[in-house]
């Protein structure tokens, strides 16, 4: 079972200024819960108990969160206001945290790296905060669950995909690969923000991935590619060439987070499907 979880969490959050210019956009509230607690609870919910950050000098209040506030639990202790921490007291009760930093920003590959020393020789999850997933059903089965599941059979790096419109194919990291049924690919290619024209499918990578450790050295062995940043696409890129990567459709409902038209999105519906219910 993959027991380790990543999650890079240092980028600036510039969609979002003036908000992001003092917080982290990791902690910017779906409803009542910041999106890096949605992350972390679908971890935990796979088993992966043993949880990373890869972090910057701005990004305090990501640790704060996971730990305890004496102040604030003392104020509310024995009132109704003690069950709207119910949540993060079960995230802080059932995962172990650890904290690194990224000092500089060169890109999605190099902060993995930075978290080596987190996820040390194992297989681990990656997730990226600003992609929430939510799955089909209230209670139903998180997605880096389902990707657990099949790198447990193959042995194999997954990576989540699902289809995007043509005219939105230059934003993601793209695939090609054979179709092995149930949702499964063989990765054979990958594109990282290709032209619609250059696109070699319309199956993109969104930010769950299952990650052989063996990726640390491929990773450091990855040249800088677009925008002169190490890509994680160029890395998974030599593992697939070995035919190491499953791609898999997964099955439950994702929202951009990174954008703003996203984050609303995924708000509306958080209210709408979960807070109210």
């Amino acid at each position: 079972m993959v027991q380790k979880c990543l999650f890079p969490a240092a980028g600036y959050g510039t969609r979002f200024l003036p908000a992001t210019k003092a917080q982290a956009k990791e902690m910017l509230p779906i409803v009542n819960k910041p999106l890096i607690q949605y992350g972390v609870e679908e971890a935990l919910e796979a088993g992966m108990q043993y949880i990373g950050f890869v972090t910057g000098r701005t990004k305090r209040a990501i640790a704060d969160h996971f730990d305890i506030s004496y102040e604030l639990e003392n104020e509310i202790s024995g009132t109704s206001k003690e069950k709207f921490l119910e949540s993060v007291r079960y995230v802080m009760n059932n995962g172990i945290f650890s904290f690194t930093r990224q000092p500089e920003m060169k890109g999605l590959g190099h902060a993995i790296l930075c978290g080596e020393t987190l996820m040390g020789d194992h297989p681990f999850g990656v997730i990226l905060a600003d992609d929430l997933c939510l799955p089909e059903t209230v209670g139903g089965e998180g997605v880096m669950a389902q990707m657990s599941k099949i790198h447990e059979e193959t042995g194999c790096s997954v990576i989540a995909l699902m289809e995007v419109p043509e005219e939105t194919i230059s934003k993601y990291g793209v695939i090609a690969g054979e179709d092995l049924g149930d949702g499964r690919y063989r990765v054979s290619d990958m594109v990282e923000k290709p032209a619609k024209e250059d696109a070699p499918s319309n199956l993109a990578i969104i930010g769950r991935y299952i990650l052989t450790p063996d990726i640390f050295d491929i990773i450091r062995n990855t040249p800088p590619g677009k925008n002169d940043e190490i890509q994680l696409t160029d890395a998974l890129l030599t593992q697939a060439k070995q035919g190491k990567v499953i791609g898999y459709k997964f099955k439950g409902t994702r929202f951009d987070c990174g954008s703003v038209e996203g984050f609303v999105e995924a708000t509306n519906y958080v209210f709408e499907n979960i807070y109210k219910g």
